[in-house]
């Protein structure tokens, strides 16, 4: 994302118990912080930096959507009680805005890549209460992107992986023309054998949900931070699939740190493109055909 070089400063700064609040970035860091906002600059449509008067940023996210927020803010929440990954601090949100600490850049690292794959492997072993289960206070119809996503839940994963995270968008997908219904029919062909081609059975992990490389900030801690999560109870080998699907930092030392604290069970990597489909079906949805063809390919090699 590219921002101004230089702050857009107010002329009259916004006061956090002020009656009449204006609906703009600034007020709502101020309304949720408790502090005025000093200084802002916009890092895209949806996004502003808000530096505050006691010296703090924030990142300040706009979003109309019903629910999008309340999801996102949910998740993070969620996401960050299980003490493993960092996650930004939530300071508030409503119906249009989301107020979050903001994390300083750094330079992914060797050394962060590892501690970030151990703790990725702590945050899937905090667990969820079913698979597709929502973040506590968190929405079932959530989104991932910029695509809707139902949080339903289920107890068998390949049954729900499939009702859930595929068919919806493969559905969607042959409705919009980008797949046509013979190609549709390869990936059905593999959601039948799903349950044989799953691995062993694993408990309900609790997911990220949407873990490629632009989520994952590499901060000037020397750590790597999450944020934008479309969080969900689901099958931990999902998160590994989206970073290998949009490329990830040392992707390898990642694995290696995530292995040492918990184990993948044998013929992982070989999974790996089942796992793809959900993302590449949501991405066919809102990008177009050249995503509906990754997922074809994927399907093909995943059914051989």
């Amino acid at each position: 994302m590219v921002s101004p070089d230089t702050p857009v400063t107010p002329d009259t700064p916004v006061a956090p118990d002020t009656a009449d609040v204006p609906d703009t970035p600034d007020a709502a860091a101020s309304r949720f912080t408790g502090r005025t906002a000093a200084s802002w600059r916009p890092l895209s449509t949806a996004l502003t930096e808000v530096s505050l008067d006691d010296g703090r940023t924030v990142m300040v996210k706009h979003d109309d959507r019903p629910g999008a927020l309340r999801a996102e803010a949910a998740g993070l929440r969620w996401l960050a009680a299980a003490g493993t990954a960092r996650i930004p601090t939530v300071h508030g949100h409503d119906g249009r805005w989301l107020v979050t600490e903001r994390v300083p850049a750094g330079r992914p690292s060797e050394q962060a890549a590892v501690r970030f794959g151990r703790d990725l492997a702590a945050l899937h072993a905090a667990g969820a209460p079913a698979f597709g289960a929502p973040p506590p206070d968190g929405p079932e119809e959530a989104y991932i992107g910029l695509a809707p996503m139902r949080n339903a839940t289920g107890s068998d994963w390949p049954r729900w992986y499939a009702e859930h995270r595929v068919l919806p968008y493969l559905r969607r997908a042959v409705d919009d023309g980008t797949l046509r219904a013979a190609e549709a029919a390869v990936v059905e062909g593999v959601l039948d054998r799903l349950p044989e081609l799953a691995g062993p059975a694993e408990p309900p992990a609790r997911l990220h949900g949407d873990l490629w490389n632009g989520n994952v900030l590499w901060g000037a801690d020397g750590q790597a931070w999450l944020i934008d999560p479309a969080a969900h109870g689901g099958h931990r080998e999902t998160d590994l699939a989206m970073l290998h699907l949009f490329g990830c930092p040392y992707l390898e030392r990642v694995l290696a740190g995530y292995q040492e604290v918990a184990p993948l069970a044998d013929g992982w990597t070989e999974r790996i493109g089942l796992h793809q489909l959900f993302p590449l079906l949501v991405h066919a949805v809102l990008f177009g055909r050249g995503y509906a063809e990754q997922a074809l390919a994927v399907a093909r090699a995943a059914g051989r």
